[in-house]
């Protein structure tokens, strides 16, 4: 006898925990439905769904959306959840599974609490008992989401700190959650990264410098005092200059703290900036690390363009460096590190000469890590241009080519692509028509079950099967369209720089994708429209053993 495929599921949101008492843990439900489904059921295959932390008034959930697949591929024979608000909390949603996709897919669906089971006497039908229900869940998960956001707003308002963890330098009082004291050894090292900025050391010399002496890091604080467990991706936590810079720019070391930078509509969804203005700023919150003028100070040297003089209310001038051309575009083949730019010094003719480098960031903040080292700018950028004008060659040598001939490659590509997701189209919608005229017979009873769940089996293979070539079509139409139109926009817009005589930042951005500095300083370039390329020199390469063989 065939197994039944039983499927338990499982969900806490976050608004559940500590509210609704220990019965709705993940744990509980998980007891709860294991028993329930060996006393009801005999010969069973066990599995589980959960989803610890998402809201269910959305279905946008991993567990949810693993076992829903699973479902429509005939995976499942029957689900059960606890209560109906653990599987949805949206009672059009729910209501919708329940009349109409469930009983389609031929799925049983088991709510324990709520005595419903779709198989039995009591499910046959929705009635209105069920449909109070889920409304009442529906109307109780958004009027508890607006209570939440209604009591953290007035925290906010009132000047209280509502964050689940403090920031670096500071812990919660013990007294009272809401306020902030400092945290003595780490006030330490906050005071010393901005004492570091103002003699003149950058965000990435500080946490070079604090990586080479041993410095801890936040996240090595919070370990050791028990508030975080966490193990490194490499040998240890590093120092980032991004982590410096945040915390250079954080209002709390002055007493201050910034609330409600940001909005998400009730369901969940991603959060919204909203205008710096609107934000909550609430002074004299607390006791602050950094006094005023030394953080004023600070952000002047922050907010400076890059190659100019920042005076100081010391009147000490500090320099940053001129715009980075290849920002996003260059990395450390070793360790995938951005390279970033920096000032270098050369004596020529016995005058000292300032000219640009680009390092490994990785290396730059911690040498052993990684053996690149740098490249100069000049030699990048004869490096660049050089492939730029050989490529620029290869385009002006075939461009009629491209313009007839390839392109008339490309249209008859997508003809026999089209033409072949069509049959496969046909082939499937047959097979579908095919299926619903044999469930027909067999809610007749014209057909036996034994009859009709051999041809069901029979049919979701061959579904699959249709669906993945249907897929496969649709995807080489789509690489196809991708291609012919990058092959146009090729054209018009690596011409543009035939008369180019040095690189320029619109060289880079149009014509390349990523640079690879290795560690012996060769140069790997993807180019945008690669694919166009490798195509254009394979009908090239196809069209001269033609002519060969003729």
């Amino acid at each position: 006898m065939k197994k039944v495929r039983v499927a338990i599921y499982m969900r806490l949101s976050k608004e559940d925990e500590g509210r609704q008492g220990e019965s709705n843990s993940i744990t509980m439900q998980r007891a709860l439905l294991q028993k329930y489904a060996s006393k009801n059921f005999q010969n069973y295959e066990l599995l589980e769904f959960c989803d610890d932390g998402y809201t269910g008034t959305n279905l946008e959930r991993p567990g949810m959306q693993r076992m829903l697949a699973m479902a429509k591929e005939g995976g499942i024979d029957c689900i059960i959840v606890k209560d109906f608000s653990r599987f949805a909390r949206d009672y059009i949603e729910l209501g919708s599974f329940l009349e109409q996709i469930f009983p389609f897919l031929g799925v049983r669906f088991i709510s324990v609490n709520d005595h419903y089971d779709s198989g039995g006497g009591q499910g046959n039908s929705v009635d209105l008992d069920v449909h109070f229900k889920n409304l009442l869940y529906d109307l109780y998960s958004k009027d508890l989401s607006e209570k939440v956001r209604s009591a953290l707003a007035i925290r906010k308002e009132n000047g209280q700190y509502v964050s689940a963890n403090s920031p670096f330098g500071y812990e919660k009082d013990p007294k009272d959650r809401h306020s902030l004291l400092i945290a003595e050894d780490e006030a330490e090292v906050v005071k010393r990264i901005f004492a570091l900025t103002l003699e003149g050391y950058t965000s990435v010399e500080i946490a070079r410098l604090f990586n080479e002496t041993g410095v801890r890091t936040p996240v090595e604080f919070k370990i050791e005092k028990g508030n975080l467990r966490r193990v490194p991706k490499g040998e240890k936590f590093l120092w980032l200059n991004s982590t410096i810079c945040q915390i250079l720019k954080n209002e709390v070391y002055i007493g201050n703290i910034v609330q409600k930078k940001s909005v998400r509509n009730y369901g969940g969804g991603k959060n919204r900036p909203i205008p710096r203005e609107k934000w909550l700023v609430a002074g004299n919150h607390h006791e602050p690390i950094i006094d005023r003028q030394m953080f004023e100070d600070v952000q002047r040297i922050l907010s400076q363009p890059k190659g100019r003089k920042c005076e100081l209310s010391s009147g000490k001038q500090l320099v940053s460096f001129d715009k980075n051309i290849f920002q996003g575009k260059l990395f450390c083949a070793s360790c995938k590190a951005n390279m970033v730019r920096a000032n270098k010094y050369r004596i020529i003719n016995g005058k000292k000469e300032q000219y640009k480098t680009f390092q490994c960031s990785t290396h730059r903040n911690y040498n052993d890590l990684c053996d690149t080292r740098n490249i100069a700018e000049n030699v990048l950028c004869d490096i660049l241009y050089a492939t730029i004008q050989k490529h620029l060659s290869f385009i002006k040598g075939i461009k009629k080519l491209v313009q007839k001939n390839v392109q008339y490659s490309f249209e008859e590509k997508l003809k026999q692509t089209e033409s072949k997701k069509q049959k496969v189209i046909n082939l499937k919608n047959c097979l579908e028509q095919e299926y619903m005229r044999t469930y027909s017979d067999y809610a007749e009873g014209c057909v036996s079950q034994a009859v009709f769940l051999q041809y069901k089996d029979v049919y979701h293979e061959k579904i699959e099967l249709y669906k993945e070539q249907e897929k496969k079509c649709v995807k080489e139409e789509k690489g196809i369209k991708k291609c012919q139109t990058a092959l146009q926009k090729l054209v018009s817009d690596w011409l543009c720089f035939q008369n180019a005589k040095k690189l320029t930042e619109t060289m880079v951005e149009i014509c390349i994708e990523r640079i690879e500095i290795f560690a012996d300083n060769r140069v790997e370039v993807k180019l945008k429209y690669q694919d166009c390329f490798n195509d254009c020199e394979k009908y090239i390469l196809n069209c001269r053993k033609g002519g060969a063989t003729e």
